[in-house]
């Protein structure tokens, strides 16, 4: 029986694209009838302390020779000390969503220290598997050779047609985390330029990955005078989150990068029309029949398109058109997680 070990900081319950796409693969590969199991990282990741770096050379350490061990990008970038030690004893496989540099709110300091960081880590590892082209591209720069580097793609659940909400307001859905790389502070700017259409904004997402930011967009809603018109939802289970889709009229994610926006992908495979950015893979996730795409961080643009949607009855029925038909070529989870595993094997038999 196959055996794969991974490694991911945090809690990996928790409903962020990166965690939800690594336990499917886990999911997925106990199918396969593989053995998998997960070793917990510190919280910390990707700022870790030093007693954090000293507790993952130890769950290194402990496991059997050439165990093959994939580690999640968001420690993986963080420790290259760390896996220059077992790079040679262990099967080491990087799983990178998105490069750590990439994060929002980066000073240069911070992000030329990440870049350094996360390209010598990757030099330690034996494979390296990114979720989107756009990720794939951004490695390069990384010197990570093409051979070594594979895209598997999130998978989709099916999901039914989005009914609407049937109201007077149209809804605006974003579900994302309350950080700053997702645009929630573009997105409310944006909204205050259309007080004087009939709109209602829905966002679904933790508040407790940056608790100081959720604060202040709290905050700036008041300032702007859109407090009634903002449903602040929080993090919700599946069904509620299933039931958000469901009474959505768009889908709105005003993010400054996406490794591949799964949030996107399951509003495509509900056939809602899209406002977006041009950031990262979301051009590759979105095409323009199914969504409006605007330069990240772009106030007036966002307004813009965003009253066109509103506005435009026929051209949110053409997005939605244009959803409708990708939702049917979007890969599910069983098909991703045997890519996946095809890709493992490889470094099994090398």
């Amino acid at each position: 029986m196959n055996a794969a070990h991974f490694l991911i900081p945090g809690d990996p319950d928790r409903r962020t694209g990166g965690t939800i796409y690594d336990r499917r693969m886990m999911a997925g590969l106990t199918a396969q009838d593989w053995r998998v199991e997960l070793q917990r990282l510190d919280v910390t990741f990707p700022a870790p302390t030093a007693a954090a770096l000293a507790e993952t050379d130890a769950v290194l350490t402990a496991l059997p020779d050439q165990a093959l061990t994939i580690i999640d990008g968001l420690a993986l970038g963080a420790m290259p000390e760390v896996t220059a030690v077992h790079r040679d004893r262990l099967r080491l496989v990087g799983l990178v969503h998105h490069p750590l540099a990439l994060e929002t709110g980066l000073d240069e300091a911070q992000r030329q220290r990440l870049y350094a960081s996360e390209r010598e880590a990757l030099r330690q590892v034996r494979q390296v598997i990114v979720t989107s082209p756009s990720t794939a591209r951004a490695l390069i720069d990384y010197d990570v050779p093409p051979e070594r580097c594979v895209v598997v793609l999130p998978g989709t659940d099916p999901a039914p047609l989005a009914t609407g909400s049937n109201s007077a307001e149209l809804v605006l859905l974003c579900a994302a985390s309350l950080t700053p790389r997702k645009g929630h502070a573009v997105l409310l700017r944006a909204l205050a330029q259309l007080k004087d259409r009939a709109w209602r904004l829905r966002c679904a997402g933790s508040d407790a990955h940056d608790p100081a930011i959720a604060a202040d967009l709290w905050a700036l809603a008041a300032t702007l005078g859109l407090i009634d018109r903002i449903e602040w939802l929080g993090e919700l289970e599946s069904a509620a989150l299933n039931a958000a889709y469901q009474q959505a009229d768009v889908f709105v994610l005003p993010s400054f990068h996406e490794g591949y926006g799964m949030v996107l992908a399951e509003a495509l495979a509900r056939g809602l029309p899209m406002v977006s950015t041009t950031a990262g893979a979301i051009p590759d996730t979105v095409p323009a029949a199914a969504g409006l795409l605007v330069a990240p961080g772009d106030v007036a643009a966002l307004a813009e398109a965003l009253a066109r949607v509103i506005d435009e009855p026929d051209l949110r029925e053409r997005l939605a058109a244009g959803a409708r038909a990708v939702r049917q070529t979007l890969p599910d989870w069983p098909t991703v997680s045997a890519q996946f595993a095809e890709v493992l094997e490889t470094v099994l038999a090398a």
